[in-house]
């Protein structure tokens, strides 16, 4: 069975990680994960870093951005859908 970390398990194996104090294999041998899982977690703990110190209102703009993408393909998705369904209407009608 695979044993399953909290967010806050991780991101203190990570933070770990990223002090440079202990290798590695010492810092997943203390908490018990493979060595391979601390450097994922370390290096999306690195990536996600810039993502912290970014301008608020370019994140911002970007999830409005997103949402709107989002709200426009669930409008072009229940279009589809409506004349799906009078595509099938239709057929039946002709009795095909």
């Amino acid at each position: 069975m695979r044993r399953q970390f909290t967010p806050t398990q991780k991101a203190a194996v990570a933070l770990a990680a990223l002090k440079g104090d202990k290798t590695i294999n010492q810092i997943a041998s203390e908490h018990e994960v493979n060595p391979t899982q601390v450097k994922l977690w370390r290096d999306k703990v690195k990536a996600a870093a810039t993502d912290v110190f970014a301008d608020s209102s370019k994140r911002s703009k970007s999830t409005i951005s997103s949402n709107t993408q989002i709200d426009e393909l669930h409008r072009v998705i229940g279009v589809r859908d409506a004349e799906l369904e009078w595509l099938k209407k239709k057929i039946h009608g002709l009795g095909l």
